[in-house]
């Protein structure tokens, strides 16, 4: 892409943030891990922003069933990684970002092939607590910055989604779990968290796929924790001083 059309890609960016934020973005690192619902749209939303470096981590392949709220998401792409199709996706939005994919999980036992030392943010948009719990400790390990997102199921007000401290997060399960592991893991640091304080709906029937029990969630709420995680990305950078 030439230097004219990168600039026009990203003006109306510009015009608010300011040619220094701009240059600061396209030297930026983000790590997303979790591409969901919610960690999609927030990778998404970071490209189209004029981020210019992005690690996007899922293990599982698109399926029908979640086409009602992830990004990369259609009936053209059902069947394959979810790492590989958003990777396509946002190298179509922008070829100039340099984008890593990598289609594992993330446990501490591979933590070391994500260089997340080398990242300038983190988000964590996994539902498995285990790896969630795993990948917290990592990033403080590391010193990175991190952006977590709590539940978003079973919610459908966009209004009641907020950005706080693990230690003061209510009426989310998710958040309530990880509050418990990490208490048990003796942990007692603190990073920003975007969760709903909506009281989870109750839902007509319980569905399992598999052993894994379905939970309804909309896009309305998922696209809108991933549009906070990625502000909060912007406006951290923003603030920074070099």
């Amino acid at each position: 892409m030439s230097s004219k059309s990168h600039n026009l890609l990203f003006q109306r960016v510009d015009l608010i943030a300011g040619t220094e934020f701009m240059e600061r973005l396209k030297r930026t690192n983000v790590l997303v891990f979790g591409l969901g619902g919610v960690g999609s749209w927030c990778a998404e939303a970071l490209v189209r922003s004029g981020l210019g470096k992005i690690g996007i981590v899922d293990y599982d392949t698109v399926c029908e069933s979640n086409i009602n709220r992830q990004v990369q998401a259609t009936s053209l792409t059902a069947g394959e990684n979810k790492a590989q199709a958003l990777g396509q996706r946002l190298l179509e939005i922008n070829p100039d970002c340099k984008i890593s994919v990598w289609t594992e999980a993330f446990s501490k036992e591979n933590a070391d092939q994500f260089n997340i030392e080398k990242a300038d943010y983190v988000i964590d948009a996994i539902d498995n607590i285990p790896a969630k719990l795993d990948l917290i400790e990592a990033c403080f390990t590391a010193g990175v910055k991190l952006f977590s997102s709590m539940g978003m199921a079973r919610k459908m007000d966009p209004f009641k989604i907020k950005t706080a401290g693990i230690w003061k997060t209510q009426n989310c399960p998710l958040a309530k779990q990880v509050r418990l592991g990490l208490r048990e893991r003796g942990f007692s640091g603190n990073f920003t968290t975007v969760y709903s304080d909506e009281p989870p709906l109750p839902q007509s029937e319980n569905e399992y796929e598999g052993k894994k029990l379905i939970n309804g969630s909309v896009v309305t709420v998922t696209a809108s924790a991933g549009m906070a995680l990625a502000s909060l990305v912007l406006r951290d950078l923003s603030e920074r001083q070099e």
